[in-house]
């Protein structure tokens, strides 16, 4: 009999500020009227509605690890409500006007539920940058203005010494500053949407979902128990393939972050004064997504690796944390004493056009998955959407969402293995002269 691949990171997630006490792993057979499988954006934010919907229901929400070692606590921390290019990709800004209503519904979300419940996560609404290391991919800053230009949303297009006066860094060349964007430490903000689930929500860490047998009811299976519900709603994002059946449509990538200790401050005395920003590259496989903290840390995340099983070793990570001390240097050449304190991976699901995994997947099994990277509102948005969806609620943006469309089929293993690593190499190709 075969079981779900569970996910697996050989590493801590540097965003955590303090040890989180985990909620009880399940422990005997339980009833519930849905369960969530995975304690990330998507899932939390089902559960959420779900529950305010229908306080009568008991919800239950699962999870192999815990909110803040899940995937969703591992990202860069940018809630971003303006669609952007991933890799040398602009899938998404050709749906531009159906993201842009997505992602700023999602901030809206989030917002709202920070604010009620007091949530401390750093959260800073100062906008990004996106930038570009050499001309020659120029065109895809001008692919960004042109839509940013036909959604009317308000640029400022910067050159090297406007960037270098703002970021520390000489690097780059040109960038587009754009508001709007949020800063926020993930790991926090996840542990704090976790805690603030309504009442009729229980949450159980450390548990795992090795299996789900279909029928009415559902039965899904962990070490220690059987919750038994009438539908399931699977939050796992392309990792757990055996447990969804239309994992041909997406595929787990590993992303790795590294952050570094508080500079001194004889450290910022060699960089221009500088208040907190975020920095996302023209091209995400090869560049590099940088951040400079309220705290004054550095952040870069760069590397991606195939994680088709769920699992990175720690060679990985110590391969990923020797490429980003060599970007840091790179970056600020007059801070080679400044060492990284943490490296940590976090995985991503990619579909092969950009469209999500998103709807009923089978009788009485639902997804939110396929989210492509810059997750944070999206897949907010994408499961608070999807429980309206399923429970038959009117909402507007049920609409923008079927209309981002449907993602495209991928092949098998080995066949999808040799496919991913060459589209990796080409992507690493076009975009090598950013990293």
């Amino acid at each position: 009999m075969k079981y779900a691949t569970l996910p697996f990171n050989q590493n801590k997630n540097g965003w955590l500020n303090k040890e989180a006490k985990p909620h009880p792993a399940l422990s005997a057979n339980i009833t519930a009227d849905w369960v969530v499988i995975g304690c990330g954006f998507a899932g939390l934010a089902f559960a959420r509605r779900v529950a305010s919907l229908h306080p009568d229901w008991h919800i239950v929400v699962v999870d192999a690890e815990c909110a803040g070692e899940s995937a969703s606590a591992r990202n860069s921390g940018f809630i971003i409500g303006l669609p952007h290019n991933i890799g040398s990709s602009t899938a998404e800004l050709k749906k531009a006007q159906a993201y842009r209503s997505l992602l700023q519904e999602g901030i809206q979300q989030l917002a709202s539920i920070v604010e009620q419940h007091k949530i401390a996560c750093d959260w800073e609404n100062v906008g990004k940058y996106h930038c570009q290391v050499d001309a020659i991919n120029e065109r895809l800053l001008r692919e960004y203005t042109d839509n940013l230009d036909a959604m009317g949303e308000t640029y400022q297009m910067l050159d090297a010494n406007e960037l270098a006066q703002t970021l520390g860094t000489r690097f780059y060349q040109k960038g587009i500053y754009t508001p709007g964007a949020i800063l926020v430490n993930p790991a926090s903000l996840t542990l704090g949407l976790a805690a603030s689930l309504p009442d009729n929500v229980t949450l159980y860490d450390n548990t795992p979902v090795m299996k789900i047998e279909h029928g009415q009811p559902m039965r899904v299976i962990t070490p220690h128990g059987i919750i038994t519900a009438p539908k399931v709603m699977l939050a796992t994002n392309a990792l757990s393939r055996e447990l969804s059946p239309v994992t041909s449509r997406q595929a787990a990538m590993a992303t790795f972050a590294s952050l570094t200790a508080p500079l001194s401050a004889e450290q910022r005395q060699r960089l221009p004064a500088m208040q907190s920003w975020g920095l996302t590259p023209v091209n995400a496989i090869a560049g590099a997504s940088v951040r400079y903290t309220h705290d004054h840390r550095l952040m870069i995340r760069q590397h991606v690796t195939p994680a088709l099983n769920g699992s990175v070793t720690a060679t990985q990570t110590w391969q990923a944390t020797l490429q980003h001390r060599n970007m840091l240097h790179r970056l600020w050449p007059q801070l080679t004493d400044v060492a990284f304190t943490h490296t940590w991976s976090g995985t991503i699901s990619v579909t092969r056009n950009g469209a999500p995994v998103w709807g009923a997947i089978g009788p009485a099994l639902y997804t939110a998955s396929g989210c492509n990277g810059a997750g944070i509102s999206k897949q907010t948005i994408a499961g608070s959407l999807l429980a309206d969806y399923a429970l038959g609620q009117d909402n507007p943006l049920i609409a923008p969402m079927l209309g981002l469309g449907e993602a495209s089929y991928l092949p098998p293993s080995p066949v999808l293995d040799a496919a991913i690593g060459l589209s990796l190499l080409k992507e690493r190709w076009l975009g090598r002269r950013e990293a």
